[in-house]
Parts: structure tokens; C-alpha cells; sequence
């Protein structure tokens, strides 16, 4: 991943970032082309801290010829992403942009044996299941045994052991004080749901320009409980 230092985050954020997204592109060589795939996966830690990110692919998927247990794959994980127009900024003289936040994970990959595939799966459905709440979580349980059984038998259960970690955040942190506010108020008001999702990164970035507003804001609910 090329990443100017002024967009590049540690490590730990990188993962972090993965970890809330859970949905990237797998990728490997296959000697002669990238072979890539979309797939959600869950991330943990071994008992000596290296990341670890498990997931799955069809059985007749070509990734799984390519588990080698030494070859580097990549996950490429991606965030939203939006377009910014040069009119937007306060300054004069900019030029269009797109800012975005993704991270790679590059490590090599085993196959999941039987016995590491059902607490793999169940393990995804509840990460996932968890962000519908309150609906019920969803389990495996609720299959009957010879489906969860064919189901199963038509994937292949991966887990790479990641040994690089990078991680790109392009949010228009070399602009000015005035240009990031214009940039990040217009995004605010776009309809996509991605360009609102970077105006809010962006307003972390910079909780100086808002101080007023978050003690008037404070100020206000404050006064409300007081009421209340």
C-alpha cells in the first residue's frame, strides 16, 4: 500500500479499523495472476499477540489451490470513501480529491481444519448478528444438523497470520483549519451515506473548530436536565 506519511495510522488503529469493518478483498498470486476475492471475516489475537483473521471461501473457489502456509496473501480492507470538488474548499486553486480510509493485512494463510470451522462460523453470525439489535441474535442452532452439515461441507475455512499491517486514512489532514471545515460542512450535506461517514472522521480530527459549539451544546442539555 503507498501511503504519504501525513495519511498513514499506527498499527493499532489500522487493526482496529479492520476489525470494525470485518469485509475485505482477499488476494493471492497464483503465478501468473492476483486471484481476489470478497469476504467478511473476524479478527483475534494470538496468545502472543500476532493478529489473526479468519474467514471462508467455496470450496471450488482457486484460492484455496493457493494455501501454501508460507506464500503472502493481502485483505484488503476498505472503509467509505467520498469525492471532494475543488469548489468546496475556502482556498483558491485545489483540485478535486477523493478521501477514504482502508487498511492492508498481509500474512500467510492455513485452511481451518473440521473441528475450527463450526466456531468460526458461529463466531462470524454473531459478530454480524450483533449489529441488528435488539432483533435476536441468529444461530446455527436454529438449522437442522444435515443442512448446517451439506453447508458446511461446500467452504473452506481459511485463517492468515498477519505479519504487516498498513493503514491509510486520507482525510484532507494537510489542509487548513478553513479548507478542512468547508470540505468536511460540504460532505455533511451530501446524500450518500459514505460522504456523511467522512465528515465525521474529519470532524474528529479537528475537535478545536467545534469547541463552541460542543459547550453550547453542553450548555443546552445541561439547562434541559436542570428543567427537566
Amino acid at each position: 500500500m503507498y501511503t504519504p506519511p501525513k495519511f498513514q495510522t499506527d498499527r493499532t488503529d489500522a487493526l482496529a479499523f479492520a476489525d470494525a469493518r470485518g469485509f475485505g478483498t482477499v488476494c493471492a498470486f497464483d503465478g501468473r495472476k492476483p486471484i481476489a476475492s470478497a469476504v467478511p471475516f473476524c479478527l483475534d489475537y494470538g496468545n502472543d499477540g500476532t493478529p489473526r483473521v479468519a474467514f471462508h471461501v467455496a470450496r471450488h473457489n482457486p484460492l484455496v489451490k493457493l494455501v501454501d502456509g508460507a506464500s503472502p496473501w493481502v485483505m484488503a480492507v476498505n472503509g467509505a470513501d467520498a469525492y471532494v470538488s475543488a469548489d468546496w474548499y475556502a482556498s483558491p486553486d485545489q483540485v478535486p480529491t477523493w478521501l477514504y480510509q482502508a487498511a492492508h493485512l498481509t500474512g500467510t494463510v492455513r485452511l481451518l481444519s473440521d473441528g475450527e470451522l463450526g466456531p468460526h462460523l458461529d463466531a462470524l453470525s454473531t459478530r454480524f448478528e450483533s449489529w441488528l439489535a435488539p432483533k435476536p441474535i441468529w444461530t446455527s442452532a436454529k438449522m437442522t444438523t444435515g443442512r448446517l452439515e451439506a453447508m458446511k461441507k461446500a467452504i473452506v475455512g481459511l485463517v492468515m497470520t498477519v505479519d504487516e499491517v498498513e493503514g491509510s486514512s486520507k482525510l484532507n489532514q494537510h489542509k487548513s483549519d478553513a479548507d478542512h471545515l468547508a470540505v468536511m460542512s460540504a460532505l455533511a450535506l451530501r446524500p450518500e451515506p459514505a460522504a456523511f461517514k467522512i465528515s465525521n472522521a474529519m470532524r474528529k480530527l479537528r475537535p478545536h473548530l467545534f469547541a463552541e459549539e460542543t459547550t453550547q451544546l453542553t450548555a443546552m442539555a445541561e439547562a434541559e436536565g436542570f428543567m427537566g
